[in-house]
């Protein structure tokens, strides 16, 4: 059992299709489980009140809720890529999906949930050693919406 799980609030009985889609996106990917709503709960009797799966190896549960919660870029999903063409895949599927993009990396699903999909080979150009080369990559990230790994590594060696 994960000790600390995230639980993500959806809006208009969505957390099984959020879920659903979600495991669409990465190989190791699982619903584990449903929980029904049951008399009185506030939902509708044997549709999903929570569905649990899992994404890469960590624990997410997804609880269908009212409106009244909200989600913002504060909080986010952190997806660290292998390459550019894992982050392409997976901002493309977001934003084919009723995504929107939003800066340096942040993509909000059609859900409203925040992620930052961050090739890993990036920080190599934004922390790296030359000081002048990383002020110059992360200038370069702050114009982009998605992130374009060969636009840090040139920024950060001047070209």
């Amino acid at each position: 059992m994960q000790k600390i799980v995230t639980n993500i609030w959806y809006a208009d009985g969505a957390a099984e299709a959020a879920a659903e889609f979600y495991t669409t996106l990465f190989e190791d990917a699982k619903i584990t489980s449903t929980i029904p709503y049951v008399e009185d709960a506030h939902g509708e009797v044997g549709t999903a009140m929570v569905v649990n799966f899992e994404l890469a190896g960590q624990s997410f549960t997804g609880i269908n809720g009212d409106d009244s919660a909200k989600h913002d870029h504060a909080m986010s999903l952190l997806v660290n890529t292998a390459d550019q063409a894992e982050t392409d895949r997976l901002w493309d599927a977001f934003l084919a999906n009723g995504g929107k993009e939003i800066q340096c990396g942040w993509i909000a699903d059609q859900w409203g949930v925040n992620w930052q999909v961050w090739p890993a080979e990036a920080d190599r150009y934004v922390g790296g050693p030359d000081k002048d080369g990383a002020v110059r990559a992360v200038k370069a990230m702050y114009e982009m919406k998605k992130i374009d790994l060969q636009g840090l590594k040139d920024a950060y060696e001047g070209k």
